[in-house]
């Protein structure tokens, strides 16, 4: 039974039982009372007038005495009826009233509508657990990219939140806590078209209730985790989760490579940044004596980060002591702790705590004792961003940009996740000669991204090619240009994925074959002409074998059935 329909009738039986008591009530004193026809002699209703009688005198319609004129008993007695079936109506509808404003009725009426909502879902979608700052950047990127989604957040306030947000299509919201899986199966977990699964609440523990679930009730659908600390981490890692992103750690590594490798720095900076965007390639940070304000999550990270290069640090924190360490006890803000701990003379300055107006404070006190400091500032809210653009540190740690931005480059591109772990192994002038090729493609912007499986869904023109006519394709034939064939598209074909080793920048001669992917990286109008290549065979043709077929499948069908016969 609908479950609305169940609660209802549970809370309203009482008000039916003596709604239902009234009439029945009615009828039998109708039938028991006898009246007078016309000639004079006692009559009595049947329970057919009675119940005809009581429809429609209870259900206030009224319409007169029937069969015939009602005697003074009668009369009386349904006066009486009258005034009993008014106070029961009464009495319903106070009920009714109470059950509409009951929040739990509420709530059973907006689960009922999420659950027909998720489940008429056609279209492919992403289940993402938790609307902060991070899931709402995530949900925008993936509008963007016309993907679909469902939301679940343990707040109101946030779930009222989704529908004043102007996405392009209408997306079902649930107020549920994540951690139950009776909550994820409403959403749409097993739902047949559910393409993965986002964990992006602030509580690792609901995180990783989230990617156990994941992996027990649809364990083939690709599950990405947020987690702020390494052991919980680790234990979603444990279980198989496909993606683990955790803020801290990743801008610890991201600061290794850019001390380390400024080559492959610009090109990972190059190729994660959202498409279309200026590019402003992040200043280096520089050797030397290093000041850490702040010894929580994030400032345990980047003091293993700069210990492992061998650099000098000096932590502030208010704690009375952190054994082994070069310690200053203070929050930072004042310039006595951080003179203790060496500003003067630091090469670079983090300011890591969990408070965004002392995080300014600090990197604002450190610039006035060392103009020449290089200072990271960790910024926790997105609300603050105009504070910190306006102060324009050399770098913004901001934790929820760094999830939403992993989250998009794995669900938009998944083989760029891979091909920046491959192009670690290179060294680091390929992958600066890579980013001068990036950078001339689509000068002071940040390339689009794409990949393709040459299957009959994303690529039928070449895939028919392949198989049909076994034919010989190259990588090259999919960056000419389909408006001069001797011309190439402004995109490079960063890798090809066939074997459990991918080939890292093809080279144009490479041979592809049926179900291969490839990564390619250039300009938006590059993309649009090569999904003409892709997918229209008159256009294939022609940048295959510089052959012009007139459009349209009649005369596409009489020109192949023409060579043929000459063959």
């Amino acid at each position: 039974m609908n479950s609305a329909i169940f609660v209802a009738l549970r809370r309203l039986r009482f008000p039916i039982i003596l709604l239902i008591g009234i009439c029945a009530l009615g009828m039998i004193g109708l039938v028991l009372i006898p009246g007078v026809d016309e000639n004079g002699a006692p009559w009595h209703m049947t329970f057919f007038d009675a119940f005809y009688f009581m429809s429609y005198t209870a259900s206030t319609i009224g319409f007169g005495e029937i069969p015939r004129p009602f005697s003074y008993a009668q009369r009386l007695w349904v006066t009486f009826i009258i005034y009993l079936s008014v106070l029961g109506w009464a009495y319903a509808i106070a009920r009714l009233l109470a059950l509409l404003q009951d929040r739990g009725f509420q709530q059973t009426l907006v689960q009922q509508r999420f659950t027909r909502e998720v489940r008429r879902l056609r279209e492919p979608f992403f289940l993402v657990c938790g609307f902060g700052e991070t899931g709402m950047q995530v949900c925008h990127a993936l509008d963007r990219m016309r993907m679909r989604f469902v939301v679940i957040d343990l707040r109101e306030d946030r779930v009222a939140e989704v529908d004043l947000q102007a996405f392009q299509t209408d997306t079902p919201a649930l107020t549920g806590d994540a951690r139950f899986p009776q909550n994820l199966a409403m959403a749409g977990l097993e739902h047949p078209a559910c393409r993965g699964v986002l964990a992006l609440t602030s509580d690792d523990g609901a995180n990783l209730a989230v990617a156990m679930a994941g992996k027990l009730l649809h364990p083939g659908v690709p599950v990405i985790c947020r987690a702020m600390s390494r052991s919980v981490a680790d234990n979603m890692a444990s279980f198989g989760t496909d993606h683990v992103i955790n803020p801290f750690d990743t801008f610890a590594d991201y600061l290794t490579l850019a001390m380390n490798s400024p080559g492959k720095h610009r090109l990972t900076d190059l190729l994660v940044g959202e498409s279309g965007q200026r590019f402003r390639p992040a200043p280096l940070p520089p050797r030397g004596h290093w000041v850490v304000v702040g010894y929580g999550r994030f400032g345990r990270e980047i003091v293993t980060c700069l210990d492992a290069e061998g650099l000098d640090v000096s932590i502030i924190d208010p704690a009375p002591e952190i054994p082994g360490r070069r310690h200053v006890r203070g929050t930072g803000t004042e310039s006595g702790p951080l003179r203790q701990a060496g500003i003067e003379r630091a090469a670079g300055v983090v300011a890591g705590t969990g408070d965004d107006v002392n995080n300014l404070s600090i990197a604002v006190t450190a610039r006035e004792l060392n103009p020449r400091v290089f200072v990271i500032v960790r910024q926790n809210l997105q609300a603050n961003r105009s504070l910190f653009d306006a102060y324009d540190a050399q770098l913004n740690m901001v934790p929820s940009q760094i999830i939403a931005d992993r989250c998009v480059a794995l669900l938009g591109t998944p083989m760029l996740a891979r091909f920046l772990a491959l192009a670690r192994g290179q060294d680091d002038g390929w992958a600066e000669e890579l980013a001068g090729r990036l950078e001339a493609l689509v000068p002071g912007r940040v390339p689009e991204l794409w990949d393709v499986r040459l299957d009959l869904d994303e690529a039928s023109a070449v895939y028919r090619a392949l198989v049909d006519r076994d034919g010989e394709v190259r990588v090259g034939t999919l960056l000419r240009d389909p408006a001069d064939r001797g011309a190439a598209l402004d995109c490079i074909a960063l890798m090809l994925s066939r074997t459990r080793r991918p080939e890292l920048l093809p080279s144009r001669e490479l041979r592809v074959r049926p179900g291969d992917r490839l990564l390619f990286a250039g300009s938006v109008e590059a993309r649009e002409r090569q999904r003409s290549v892709l997918q229209n065979a008159n256009v294939f043709d022609y940048v295959h074998k510089g052959r012009e077929i007139p459009g349209g499948w009649v005369w596409e069908a009489m020109t192949r059935l023409r060579a043929g016969r000459r063959g």
